[in-house]
């Protein structure tokens, strides 16, 4: 969601909408199992000095249908723009996701998107969109490329003068038990205020045979991080 642009420059609204996904369900039958819950931050316990103690947000009718009275919304559709390219099983993933925010009185509207052209016409362009995001070495590189105010690829426009600060901060400190703390409150930041909704992450599975030489576990990608290439 673009935080800068109505209606999701309301944080009721936002957090209407976060509370209004069912997150297991989308493990279960989007990723058929094969992944772990999101937590409205772009970071998990894969990466080093994630703070687990950070509340896990639960699929929750009540809050959502709480926050989005709260919000004054007009009731009007709330427009998610989404493609077969946005990730594998987007469509029926959007589709789940309206079902449930129906059920918390949240009009949202499916609008299904070209793959042609979905990258440079519609994600980064227009204010709801699904998308999915690789994932990076650091919790410094995933921020900043993507939550920087002057990021490019800052996808849901959120631009915060200390979230910046901190993350300039935390690059400069030495101290683990620190940096830790400044990430948890980057993170926590980023949950509460963001416009990210991110419901899972998937595991990247990968098979192959003892035919084949130099195989090397990479967790970030599948297919060695995409090092590996069948032909």
């Amino acid at each position: 969601m673009h935080v800068d642009t109505a209606p999701f420059d309301n944080n009721d609204l936002r957090l209407a909408l976060k509370y209004a996904i069912d997150r297991e369900e989308m493990v279960d039958k989007i990723l058929r199992g094969y992944g772990t819950v999101g937590n409205d931050m772009p970071v998990n316990a894969t990466y080093p000095l994630f703070d687990e103690s950070i509340p896990q947000r639960e699929f929750d009718l009540e809050k959502a249908a709480e926050h989005y009275k709260k919000s004054g919304h007009d009731g009007s559709p709330i427009i998610l723009r989404v493609a077969d390219v946005a990730f594998p099983g987007a469509i029926d993933a959007a589709a789940l996701y309206q079902q449930t925010a129906e059920k918390a009185g949240i009009p949202l509207e499916i609008k299904r998107e070209p793959g042609d052209g979905y990258w440079s016409e519609v994600w980064n362009k227009l204010p709801f969109s699904a998308s999915y995001w690789g994932g990076r070495p650091t919790q410094d590189q995933m921020y900043a490329t993507a939550y920087l105010s002057t990021s490019d690829w800052n996808d849901t426009r959120f631009k915060n003068e200390k979230f910046d600060s901190l993350l300039i901060q935390a690059r400069a400190e030495l101290d683990d038990a620190k940096r830790k703390a400044i990430y948890s409150e980057m993170s926590t930041m980023v949950r509460d205020e963001g416009g990210l909704i991110m419901p899972m992450f998937n595991d990247f599975l990968d098979a192959y045979t003892d035919k084949v030489a130099g195989w090397e576990s990479n967790p970030t990608s599948d297919m060695m991080n995409d090092k590996a290439v069948i032909k």
